[in-house]
């Protein structure tokens, strides 16, 4: 080849031409080739099922919650106590601790003033604070907070309130009142529904 052929214009413009086309060529064929791996590796992951490695989920109690309960359970029996002392009082009737207070109130052997008693309707009806509803609440507030609602915990929870429920009656001195027995069969029930909806979760979660 001579030197003119390779120094003329036309002809290094020519190979310039053919160089950049060819290059295109292949820099287009390798995206083809990479967009078709990488919708094919997509398309592969979409079909690859990979079960997803949750971290155990870790239970905490609620120290906030406990102590706002604790702190307004404490506030409320002390104010019980206060209207039964003025009322025991009134009536010349001393006692020395909290279990001679509930032996009296057990036995009956006292009379109540109206405000007194309209204080104490109020109190133990359908919506007051020492009621079925809003007592057996708190309860099952109160275990799920002191477990962080941990349900593996349920059972002994539930333990916990009977045996509490028992040592009751032996301070009250007999079968407690039946708004007592009452709130004891709601709290149970409340049991059992935690239990069944922790049951319904991990069946669901299982089944994923």
């Amino acid at each position: 080849m001579s030197v003119n052929g390779i120094t003329n214009p036309s002809a290094v413009s020519a190979y310039d031409n053919s160089y950049t086309s060819t290059a295109k060529t292949t820099e287009a064929a390798a995206e083809t080739t990479t967009q078709s791996t990488a919708t094919t590796e997509a398309n592969t992951t979409g079909v690859v099922y990979e079960p997803s490695k949750a971290a155990a989920k870790t239970y905490k109690p609620d120290q906030a919650l406990i102590a706002k309960l604790k702190a307004d359970a404490e506030a409320r029996t002390a104010n019980l106590k206060s209207i039964v002392e003025q009322m025991l009082t009134k009536q010349g009737t001393a006692y020395n601790n909290a279990n001679d207070m509930w032996s009296i109130l057990s036995s009956g052997d006292f009379t109540v003033d109206a405000a007194t008693k309209a204080q104490a309707q109020e109190d133990i009806s359908e919506d007051g604070y020492w009621g079925v509803k809003q007592t057996s609440e708190r309860i099952l507030d109160f275990a799920k907070a002191l477990t962080g609602g941990d349900p593996d915990k349920i059972e002994e929870m539930r333990e916990a309130f009977k045996k509490g429920y028992e040592d009751a009656q032996k301070t009250w001195g007999g079968e407690l009142p039946d708004i007592c027995k009452q709130t004891y069969d709601a709290v149970f029930e409340g049991f059992d529904a935690w239990a069944a909806e922790t049951n319904s979760t991990t069946v669901t979660e299982t089944t994923v």
